[in-house]
């Protein structure tokens, strides 16, 4: 009978032991703080532009708060990919190199992660020494990755789950093999399992997601916090979305970093007696002149940097004559460089399954000619040097009406000029001051229906004078540079390729030419 007692006890002392090892030990009274890092639709900009963003100067910043806080994590919510052509030439491995240099504790797969294939995003979950998370992406009955991690810290466990927008089964490629769950039943889930199971006393939601609603069946950051009790903060991505304070919905607060990693939020967390009881949130922009550049991500960068600018110099094209600029004709007529771009976008969008009824960019966006014969990775930046991104936006037929309106009364020679894709014929009458003869596919403008339209991000801003674009019914971010479309597009073309027109845009009076 002794004998059984003492083994008794013996393994109740086990039990308590290593029991409580499992749990942060937590005292009643203390107030323990977590300092959350986090960024955004990344999209390939590993290195500073304008003197904002870059790794190696986010590194320094993450390094500063490591140094000065007890607690941190360095959170991402999705889209390392399309980006830069430095990154893009490297599927994106220099990102994810950096990633790992300044130890990311997790990243959510965005949509963009799905552009290409399921075998490049394996590779790049390869390179990866964090670990990505999603926790509504199964492939074969399994989490295609990890759908949750647990961190650990003096009095307080932290639960951390990754979200990824089911948009990503419309506006990317994901492979067959995968499975996308809905986004407030997959959060439903884990949240209590998160809570319950795993005893988790803050939870935080890194979701890939959007607060920005682009559809009717989108479900953004804000429906999911509301219809999911117990998430303490949604770390969200995918709308690009500048926050100057966290949104409240109920008990979670919302937040975002804007992009490309010219911001990175920075959140402190007041935990006591295992539960939120504050919370303090800004957005620290990451520039050159505040943060000097980290030397060991200069250095792990280098490399990559030197063969992006060599292939600056690569040939990606051969034409059969030069394709006109002269004295900025793309602002006064249509031009074989005008209609080059137009459908290169929209070849681009049938490609990843996104069809557009057709593109319209703007004449001052072309800044100059390609040359005859060898066309070089340069030459396509030098005529289109602005890093502008491919956007596609849905218009209401009644204001694609107005679209043509608008483009009739833009003066012959301003850089809001329209150059327009194959899809589209229309006469500008510049002696009776408006279009005419509008055509999209070959049929008049339909006011009953809506259309896809591609363009670049200053004209879905409203840039030029096209407010049109600013009602958009959806909105949508390819995060692809337009130069990097065209340079796509310009390889699957017969070489050499001849500059012609075809008519598309007819003028009638205006300037002589």
């Amino acid at each position: 009978m002794k004998k059984t007692f003492s083994v008794i006890a013996v393994l109740a002392a086990i039990f308590m032991l290593f029991g409580c090892a499992t749990a942060p030990r937590r005292d009643a009274n203390a107030e323990y703080i977590l300092t959350v890092l986090h960024t955004n639709d990344h999209h390939g900009s590993p290195l500073a532009k304008e003197g904002k963003g870059g790794l190696a100067e986010r590194s320094t910043f993450i390094k500063s708060v490591r140094n000065t806080e007890k607690n941190v994590l360095v959170l991402d919510a999705g889209d390392m990919n399309a980006g830069t052509a430095l990154s893009n030439m490297f599927d994106a491995e220099p990102d994810i190199r950096a990633y790992n240099k300044i130890g990311y504790d997790a990243v959510t797969l965005g949509n963009h992660e799905f552009d290409s294939t399921l075998k490049k995003l394996e590779k790049q979950i390869s390179w990866s020494e964090f670990p990505w998370i999603s926790a509504n992406i199964k492939k074969g009955g399994s989490y295609f990755v990890k759908p949750y991690i647990i961190k650990d810290f003096e009095g307080f466990r932290v639960g951390i789950m990754g979200l990824t927008t089911l948009r990503t089964q419309v506006i990317a490629q994901p492979d067959k093999s995968l499975t996308f769950i809905d986004e407030i039943e997959a959060a439903r889930k884990i949240v209590a399992e998160l809570r319950n199971k795993k005893k988790c006393d803050i939870v935080i939601v890194v979701g890939h997601v959007g607060s920005i609603k682009e559809s009717e069946d989108h479900i953004t950051s804000l429906m999911v916090a509301e219809s999911v009790p117990g998430i303490d903060l949604f770390i969200d991505g995918h709308s690009h979305a500048k926050f100057e304070k966290p949104i409240q919905v109920g008990s979670t607060y919302i937040v975002s970093a804007n992009e490309w990693g010219k911001f990175m939020g920075k959140g402190r967390i007041t935990v006591k007696n295992g539960k939120l009881t504050s919370f303090d949130w800004t957005p620290v922009e990451i520039t050159t002149t505040a943060f000097s550049p980290d030397p060991e991500i200069t250095a792990l960068l280098q490399p990559y940097k030197e063969k992006a600018d060599a292939s600056l110099k690569e040939v990606v094209v051969k034409t059969a004559a030069e394709f006109e600029f002269g004295s900025k004709l793309s602002r006064k007529k249509e031009i074989a460089l005008g209609d080059l771009i137009s459908d290169a976008q929209t070849a681009y969008l049938a490609s990843i399954g996104v069809p557009v009824d057709f593109a319209i960019t703007n004449g001052g966006n072309i800044r100059t000619h390609l040359p005859e014969g060898d066309v070089t990775r340069e030459d396509i930046l030098t005529v289109l040097p602005f890093e502008n991104r491919v956007y596609v936006v849905t218009l209401k037929g009644s204001d694609v009406v107005k679209l043509f309106d608008f483009i009739g009364t833009i003066p012959q020679g301003a850089g809001a000029f329209a150059q327009v894709s194959k899809e589209v014929n229309m006469t500008l009458n510049y002696d009776a001051g408006k279009i005419e003869n509008v055509t999209i596919g070959g049929k008049p403008i339909d006011t009953s229906r809506s259309y896809k339209i591609a363009v670049n991000d200053y004209l879905a801003e409203g840039g030029d004078g096209y407010l049109v674009f600013t009602e958009a019914i959806e909105t949508f971010n390819t995060s692809m540079l337009l130069s990097d479309v065209v340079i796509d597009y310009v390889q699957t073309l017969v070489q050499p390729i001849v500059p012609k027109t075809d008519g598309r845009i007819k003028i009638i009076g205006g300037m002589a030419l």
